[in-house]
């Protein structure tokens, strides 16, 4: 009987990262793929498709010749750390690391240093890639890692290594030249681990969320297929026209998935090694930058830049903002200020990979005039398209979708994490018949739309009813002398707790808490957005609304020092 060369099924091909690696070096070899920006000396650094692919061969084999172990199915290979910047370098371990068969942890570098620690050993990081401007920080924690650490990579710009008690040195470029750029990718399982990404642990210990192949591939794929077919009258879709500049930090949740979402599109990808907002402008003009993502107070920053007007940002068309609600007046604001582009909001944490919902304007929506149409590009929207969302009451029964009614949000989805890594007792506390409890409050209006409404830690208790503070927020940012605002709830002997509003003024502005509370009034409780009971009993005008590792406010940090923004509050009051 003469032997068949064919399968009798179909063939399971693996969704790999592998996949997206390979794409633009085969269709763009000669195409400059990846600029970098040194944010210190201002220098770039172009490198064709081609020339970045045999770069990430060569490091592939470098991993081999650290005696680096691929995983498998259920059991991860070895963790590879990185303590990097938004540059060329972290760009191509994002995939050397996954697509050798190890496993990529990205360490937010702006953690503390205990909480630094506590991640390196929790995952038992068996190398560390880490940038020249971070020497002093891996010193610092260097004695008590060393004894899980067995090697150290250094990268930078400049040839040589630095004088150091750091031991099993090597150097990052020089380890490249060494090896060949000829590599065979492993042919991996789609369920091998690909990364693992630490919370910022603003409610305890970091907690490690580990994602596959096939979860970072089907987040990125649905997220361009999200892209491609938004009805927003403003928003462009390039493809592989686009520019993007990689703002979020590569070490904060794979960067919303940008590394994997624009090399797959083949997109020309910006790095600038950590944002400064000249480097940005200088960027967006040079570069000819179409796309970017970033948190809302990097808005807020270009607000404040006072030489803005300097540049030429027309090529930038389309703004993601995710990390934080996006406020309406802000989104006003920067669009007057830099018009020309579409400013959009999305949702996501961590435990998500990290995008689950995307603003968006259904069909019906197009010729709404631009004022309705921005209040819902502001919502947070809806799931994107392979994820499965609702928002529950304290039952677990779906809210009606009045635009009022407040619960929690519950997810599922193929890259929603399994559990927490080597974490039991955290994982019980999330997942509940099926769905994963994400402690996000937030209500539904009439077309569907979800909108984020606070934390379900930091909502403001009073008497029976609840306050979101993003809704105060929001309400506050629509000011136009307000740059910054943050509401937290303080003890109140009567109605167990209040709002506390921290505020920062717009430059040069001599507005008062007064003006602040009379614009609530007109704004909100005029309008009935919001009723006279929520107004903030308590306003303190601050020169910085503290910020966490990752631009969001902190809250915890605010709470923490409560008694010194109290005091701020109550003098103002008295005068």
């Amino acid at each position: 009987m003469e032997k068949k060369t064919y399968p009798e099924y179909s063939i399971h091909y693996p969704l790999l990262l592998t996949t997206f690696m390979k794409r633009p070096a085969r269709i763009y070899p000669n195409e400059i793929g990846v600029v970098y920006r040194n944010h210190i000396t201002g220098k770039y650094y172009h490198f064709t498709w081609l020339e970045w692919y045999h770069r990430t061969c060569r490091l592939a084999n470098v991993l081999k010749s650290l005696n680096i172990k691929p995983g498998k199915p259920g059991v991860p290979g070895d963790r590879v750390a990185t303590m990097a910047l938004n540059t060329h370098r972290h760009f191509e371990l994002y995939f050397a690391v996954p697509c050798s068969g190890a496993v990529l942890h990205p360490i937010n570098i702006r953690l503390a240093q205990d909480h630094i620690i506590f991640t390196i050993k929790h995952a038992e990081d068996s190398v560390i890639f880490f940038d020249d401007t971070l020497l002093e920080l891996v010193e610092g924690i260097y004695d008590k890692i060393k004894d899980v650490v067995k090697k150290f990579i250094y990268m930078s710009d400049n040839p040589g290594l630095p004088n150091t008690k750091i031991e099993n040195l090597y150097e990052y470029e020089k380890l490249l030249e060494q090896e060949s750029d000829d590599y065979e990718w492993p042919y991996l399982h789609e369920d091998n681990y690909a990364t693992l990404c630490y919370t910022t642990g603003t409610t305890g210990l970091p907690k490690g969320a580990m994602f596959t192949h096939r979860a970072l591939y089907l987040n990125s794929i649905h997220l361009i297929a999200h892209g491609s077919f938004l009805n927003d009258p403003s928003f462009v879709w390039l493809g592989e026209n686009i520019v993007f500049m990689m703002i979020t930090p590569l070490y904060h949740i794979h960067a919303w998935c940008s590394p994997f979402i624009y090399c797959f599109l083949s997109a020309k990808i910006v790095l600038p090694g950590t944002f400064t907002v000249e480097g940005f402008c200088e960027l967006v003009q040079n570069e000819k930058v179409t796309n970017t993502a970033v948190v809302p107070t990097i808005l807020a920053l270009l607000l404040e830049y006072e030489d803005l007007e300097k540049y030429d940002l027309s090529s930038l068309v389309y703004v993601r903002v995710g990390g934080g609600a996006l406020p309406l007046g802000l989104k006003a604001k920067v669009e007057n200020k830099i018009p020309g582009f579409s400013i959009t909001s999305g949702y996501g944490m961590t435990e998500t990979a990290p995008t689950t919902v995307r603003s968006f304007v259904k069909k019906h929506m197009r010729n709404w005039p631009k004022e309705k149409l921005d209040q819902v590009r502001v919502k947070t929207g809806l799931p994107i398209p392979g994820i499965d969302i609702k928002v529950v009451d304290q039952k677990g029964i779906p809210i009606p979708h009045d635009n009022k009614t407040l619960g929690e949000i519950v997810i599922r989805g193929p890259w929603v994490i399994e559990k927490y890594y080597n974490n039991p007792e955290k994982t019980e506390e999330v997942w509940h018949d099926g769905w994963f409890h994400t402690g996000d409050v937030a209500k539904i209006d009439e077309d569907g739309l979800i909108i984020i409404a606070d934390r379900m830690s930091d909502v403001i208790r009073s008497g029976s009813e609840m306050i979101p503070t993003v809704l105060l927020e929001n309400l506050a940012n629509m000011a136009d002398f307000i740059l910054e605002a943050s509401v937290v709830g303080v003890p109140d002997d009567v109605w167990g707790e209040k709002p506390l509003a921290l505020i920062k003024l717009i430059a040069n502005s001599h507005k008062t808490e007064e003006d602040f509370i009379e614009f609530l009034k007109v704004e909100g409780v005029d309008k009935g957005k919001i009723t006279k009971w929520m107004l903030p009993k308590l306003v303190a005008i601050v020169d910085e609304v503290p910020k966490t590792s990752v631009g969001k406010y902190n809250k915890r940090e605010i709470k923490k020092n409560l008694e010194k923004y109290l005091a701020i509050a109550k003098n103002m009051k008295e005068n």
